[in-house]
Order: C-alpha cells, then sequence, then structure tokens
C-alpha cells in the first residue's frame, strides 16, 4: 500500500499550524494501525490525525459527512451517528482494544470495537447512549463500529424496551441476529476449547452452531427449542455459522418444527475411514468424545473406563459428489451382520479393535450403497442403509474418479 497520500494530508495540518511534521513517524504510527490491526484506512488517518492534533496542540476537527441512522441502515465506509443500547461485552481480543461487544436499538444490532488509544470511557452493560462519529467497517463480512478518538460518547437517560427483530435461519447473513430455533443435531467437538457444535434450526431451514468454552455457559439441549438474542453469525464454507458464546439464550416452550431433510442417497463407498469400527467413546458427563488408539480423550486425558461404540465413516460418492457418510451402530449392525458384542470379541480374537476396521473395509469397499438418512452439511446421518445393484462400468468410474481425487 501506498501511505504517500495518507501521510501527506496529515502532514499538511500540522505544517499549516506553523509547525514541523514527522513524516516517518505518522507512517509508522498508520502501519501499525493498518498492517498489525487491520484499521482501515481511512479510520487510520483520522486516528493518527486526532493523535497529531492532540500532540501538536491543534484544535480537532469534526467529522465531514457524518448521518444519523438507526443500526439496520448503517454501511460500511460510512461515519455514522446512532443511538442504542449495550446488550453485550465481550473480553477484548487484542491489547489495541479497549472494549468490544454488541449494541441493538429496535431495528437491529451491531458489533462495536473501542481502540484502547481512543481513551474513550467505558460502556456499561444494558445501558442506552448516544454515539456521534463512529465509523463503520466489516471484517469477514460482519458489520461493526469502530470508536476512535473523534468519537463521542453521551449516556442517555431513557431506558426503551427493545423488541428484537426476529431473523429465520433461511435468511441469517453474517451480521448479529435474533432467532427462534431448535437443536436437531450434536456433533462431536473437534477442539478442546469448543463446548459444543451441532446444527440449530426453524420451519425455514438450518444451520451450524458452535458455543466455545467461557464461564457460565451451559450446553443446549438436543431436541429443546430455544429464544436467542443477539448473536453473531458468520460465514464458514458459504454457510451461515452461529456463534452462541456470549448470545443470550433463553429456553422456550413453543414448538418448532424443523425440516429433517432425510432422503435416499445412493452410490459407491470409496473409501472407509480408520476411525470406523468398533470405537471408545468418553464417559466423562456430557463428552461422548471418540478416544484414541491408547484411550485418550482430546479433553480429558487418558480414560481408564470409556464406552465402546460401532460405526461406519467413510465418504459416499454417487457420480456427481462425494458425502461424508456417518452409519450410528444400530444401521451398522443390520448393513454388515456384525453386532457390537461381535465387534468385542473379534477385537479380543485378534488381540487389536483394528480387527473390526478391516472386516468392514474387505465388506465395503467399492459396494453400491443406498442410504436413508439426513444430509446435514455434506454429511449423511445414516437411519438405514442396505446394499444395492449397480452397473460395474458406474462403480469402476466412481472409483477411479475417487483415486484421482485423492492423488
Amino acid at each position: 500500500m501506498d501511505y504517500t497520500p495518507l501521510i501527506e494530508k496529515i502532514s499538511q495540518k500540522i505544517t499549516a499550524s506553523g509547525q514541523t511534521a514527522d513524516r516517518q513517524r505518522i507512517e509508522a504510527k498508520l502501519r501499525r494501525l493498518i498492517e498489525e490491526f487491520g484499521v482501515p484506512p481511512a479510520e487510520a488517518e483520522r486516528t493518527v490525525s486526532n493523535e497529531c492534533a492532540r500532540e501538536y496542540n491543534i484544535p480537532v476537527t469534526t467529522v465531514s459527512g457524518t448521518v444519523e441512522k438507526k443500526i439496520s441502515e448503517v454501511l460500511p465506509g460510512e461515519w455514522v451517528t446512532i443511538e442504542g443500547k449495550v446488550v453485550s461485552l465481550t473480553p477484548p481480543g487484542s491489547p489495541s482494544i479497549a472494549q468490544s461487544g454488541i449494541i441493538a436499538d429496535g431495528s437491529g444490532a451491531i458489533r462495536f470495537v473501542a481502540w484502547a488509544k481512543s481513551n474513550l470511557p467505558q460502556l456499561s452493560d444494558g445501558r442506552w447512549y448516544r454515539i456521534g462519529a463512529a465509523a463503520v467497517d466489516e471484517f469477514r463480512g460482519i458489520p461493526s463500529l469502530k470508536f476512535n478518538a473523534g468519537t463521542s460518547l453521551k449516556e442517555l437517560e431513557h431506558d426503551q424496551v427493545l423488541m428484537p427483530p426476529i431473523t429465520r435461519v433461511a435468511e441469517l447473513r453474517p451480521g448479529v441476529h435474533n432467532l427462534r430455533a431448535k437443536v436437531v443435531q450434536e456433533f462431536e467437538p473437534n477442539h478442546e476449547r469448543m463446548l459444543q457444535s451441532g446444527i440449530l434450526g426453524d420451519e425455514s431451514g438450518t444451520a451450524r452452531f458452535v458455543i466455545w468454552r467461557q464461564e457460565g455457559r451451559d450446553k443446549l439441549v438436543l431436541n429443546k427449542s430455544y429464544s436467542i438474542y443477539y448473536t453473531l453469525v458468520d460465514e464458514f464454507n458459504g454457510r451461515p455459522s452461529i456463534n452462541l458464546t456470549t448470545a443470550t439464550v433463553v429456553p422456550d416452550d413453543s414448538e418448532i418444527v424443523v425440516p429433517d431433510g432425510s432422503g435416499i442417497f445412493t452410490g459407491v463407498l470409496a473409501s472407509l475411514s480408520e476411525t470406523s469400527g468398533l470405537i471408545k467413546r468418553c464417559r466423562q458427563q456430557g463428552c461422548n468424545r471418540v478416544l484414541s488408539d491408547t484411550s485418550i480423550c482430546p479433553v480429558h486425558g487418558l480414560q481408564a473406563e470409556f464406552t465402546y461404540d460401532l460405526r461406519i465413516r467413510g465418504w459416499l460418492d454417487d457420480g456427481h459428489r462425494a458425502l461424508d457418510l456417518l452409519v450410528p451402530r444400530e444401521a451398522t449392525e443390520a448393513l454388515c451382520g456384525l453386532t457390537l458384542d461381535g465387534a468385542k470379541e473379534m477385537a479380543e480374537k485378534n488381540l487389536t479393535p483394528r480387527a473390526t476396521y478391516h472386516f468392514l473395509a474387505e465388506k465395503l469397499n467399492g459396494r453400491y450403497l443406498s442410504c436413508r438418512g439426513r444430509e446435514i452439511e455434506g454429511r449423511i446421518i445414516a437411519q438405514q442403509c442396505s446394499f444395492a445393484p449397480a452397473d460395474r462400468g458406474e462403480v469402476v468410474a466412481l472409483l477411479n474418479r475417487a483415486r484421482g481425487q485423492s492423488s
């Protein structure tokens, strides 16, 4: 990036006051804000300009073009004045940030960030404020307000009752939303900091959710409905992803009918995952994660006691796409004729649980399957699977395609 135009604009204000501008120092300040902290160039220019104004005792000018708007109307690149209530405060993720959270009015909500160098007073959760000359930008598609040295904060006395607008799951876009949804699926957390992940849905559709570990935050209950206020939504693999970590979540007794997304999926089992067969699960309350071959849980460490389970994991290729296939114990037993007790006996006889994987691999790899179940974000959760007839040439073509993609 060429910093010359920004340096020139800031330097001219200083030289106009009869003083000498330190251009190298101005450039260093700009680079730090833009390159290290990701501050938009226009906001970085204003921040450095105001710092220099205080340093050289130059009167600070107000922002031209500031407009007063409702939160739902603000657009990236604008300088705005809004009135809203602080509905959530979150721990700053960087020393350069003094405070962050979510502010809302009757039209919607938006995330805010106050830079440490702005030296602004701290906002209080649950209080209303009039915020002047805040910059609007976006990060990963999520709009946010940035408070800098030129931003004004005025606490308001009134406490207007907010009626948060509800967004249908199918209409979620990056930003801050309120929704009513039901927990229809839980996934095994794939990170030790993750408290829970799964699928939420309403009558319009479903979306993935995640809750990161935080003091006072509890898991949601499978098949229970909730009213969720001021949750952050971004995108993951082109689909909405709901972060409930700092949201206000209230149990809701209303009945929400979620489309189950069920159907019949047919294709060749192009590859069987080595995590198929006899597995061990953690018995710690609320965990149920798959243990390693040495009985280690990614969260709770070495486990002397565990629960055995049986499953199939692999990739079902229908000639157009390869879907992640998960077949739970009951459906695995019915398809392969191997019970959980039989799998344990096989493992004991061969002195390794991997004997069950080799048994399933020989029986399933390259076979054409028809599975009834639910597709969620490219993964089939099968309720029932059966072997299906297929044209030999079609199966060979699918297997060759799978090998070509993996090479």
